[in-house]
């Protein structure tokens, strides 16, 4: 039974670190507590309850989580810590010696929180841990968050089964699971009848979804495609494997789905992607692009890559870039590979030095950064329909188009969360944007 005097008059300070997925959820942890009369804290007020959802993608976002805990207990002082997510669940122990922890808990209870924060005293000698081993983690909690930039981010699946030899996300998330279709679009419904207008489909391996309900993707995209008020979905990072040539026709035709996709090509050379157990070769990948830009040449396709993979000879990398060079991609979204304990990567011999690491990386930024301005020049002059969003800097807001141009206009306030159509008129002056003119309202 849970003790609602604990929480009467408290305030709660929530920090996120890594995904969209970890947003979404700290989100939902934000909302439980709220329904306790816990109230969130305002910027520079001091937090009774501070909850921390880390991520440990890399040895760096490990560091980064460390610092942003010591940092918190400073900017808090006596507030009781909680730390969740990626890194709580591969490290517990570690996180829980870290100064000023009270409480870690694992991927299955973070969205639980109620019912093991107790009395709310600090603890004098290490935060108490409690996690689930990764094979026990089976629970799908349903999570969606709203940004300040407008955009709702639903979780519509946890978990991976790839064991992927360079990752630990499956161990840290446990296996793949997912909501019922029925519950995403009554989660959507209730989106649209607070106002949001976009909405971005987000987990750890969204293609993956009905493995635990025995549903598909695309029936999934069916059926929010007909919820009334939403004006636009985005696709987040979906498998080359899994987005199938019926989801792409799909999306094509759809009412609501953006022609916007981020796809993870993780290595450019077949024989890295072998050594790297992903579950597709290069001429896949690009028949996934020639296929998307056959039926929407406009649409914009962001791509993962990773550099510097245990194996990766120089004419491995050189097979990479010559096959990443030779896509009709918009962007690139470069990492330089981090080891990480216990995966299957440390196994192979070749170590690529960090210098050669960052050369890597730096070439395939100038090829990102090539591609990026083509595909918004392609586009000067053009009309589009741009949803605009809260924040605004130097006097001017933001928008996006459909196809994910950031389109820049001075600051109107009437604008925010509405959607207009416009031109595409040229570039803002640090070439980040395009600026826009409105045309008419939608």
């Amino acid at each position: 039974m849970i003790d609602k005097t604990v929480f009467e008059n408290k305030i709660a300070a929530y920090y996120t670190l890594g995904c969209k997925l970890n947003f979404a959820e700290t989100s939902t942890i934000g909302k439980v507590l709220a329904e306790q009369g816990v109230r969130k804290a305002r910027p520079g007020e001091k937090a009774d309850i501070c909850v921390v959802n880390t991520c440990s993608v890399t040895e760096l976002a490990d560091k980064k989580c460390r610092q942003a805990i010591r940092r918190i207990g400073k900017q808090h002082p006596g507030a009781f810590i909680v730390v969740t997510g990626c890194y709580a669940q591969l490290k517990p122990e570690e996180v829980s010696h870290i100064e000023g922890v009270d409480l870690v808990l694992g991927a299955e209870q973070k969205l639980d929180i109620l019912m093991y924060l107790d009395d709310l005293k600090k603890k004098e000698e290490g935060g108490a841990v409690i996690a689930s081993q990764t094979k026990d983690i089976r629970t799908f909690s349903p999570s969606c968050s709203a940004d300040d930039r407008t955009r709702h981010f639903l979780k519509v699946q946890d978990g991976c089964d790839y064991f992927c030899s360079y990752c630990t996300i499956p161990f840290a998330r446990g296996r793949s699971r997912n909501g019922t279709i029925a519950s995403m679009v009554k989660q959507a419904e209730e989106v649209a009848a607070s106002g949001g207008k976009e909405i971005v489909l987000t987990g750890v391996n969204i293609g993956d979804f009905g493995k635990s309900t025995g549903e598909t993707f695309i029936d999934l995209i069916r059926a929010l495609d007909e919820v009334e008020g939403i004006v636009r979905y985005r696709i987040s990072s979906i498998e080359p494997n899994l987005i199938t040539d019926e989801a792409i026709d799909f999306v094509a035709r759809s009412k609501r789905f953006a022609p916007h996709f981020h796809i993870p090509l993780q290595s450019g050379s077949d024989d890295v992607l072998k050594l790297m157990r992903r579950r597709y070769d290069t001429a896949l990948f690009r028949h996934k692009i020639e296929k998307i830009k056959e039926i929407m040449p406009h649409a914009f396709i962001g791509v993962d890559v990773i550099v510097g993979t245990r194996g990766e000879t120089d004419a491995y990398f050189e097979d990479a870039r010559n096959f990443i060079e030779s896509l009709d991609i918009s962007q690139l979204h470069v990492f330089s590979y981090s080891e990480r304990p216990g995966t299957q990567a440390l196994k192979i011999d070749y170590v690529v030095d960090a210098k050669t690491k960052h050369s890597r990386s730096q070439q395939l930024l100038d090829i990102s950064d090539r591609k990026f301005h083509t595909f918004y020049e392609t586009h000067i002059g053009q009309k589009a329909n741009v949803l605009f969003e809260q924040t605004h800097k130097k006097g001017m807001m933001h928008g996006f188009t459909e196809n994910y141009i950031k389109a820049e206009i001075p600051y109107d306030g009437s604008l925010v969360n509405e959607a207009r159509q416009v031109t595409l008129e040229g570039w803002n002056e640090d070439k980040t944007a395009l600026v826009v003119k409105i045309i008419e309202h939608l």
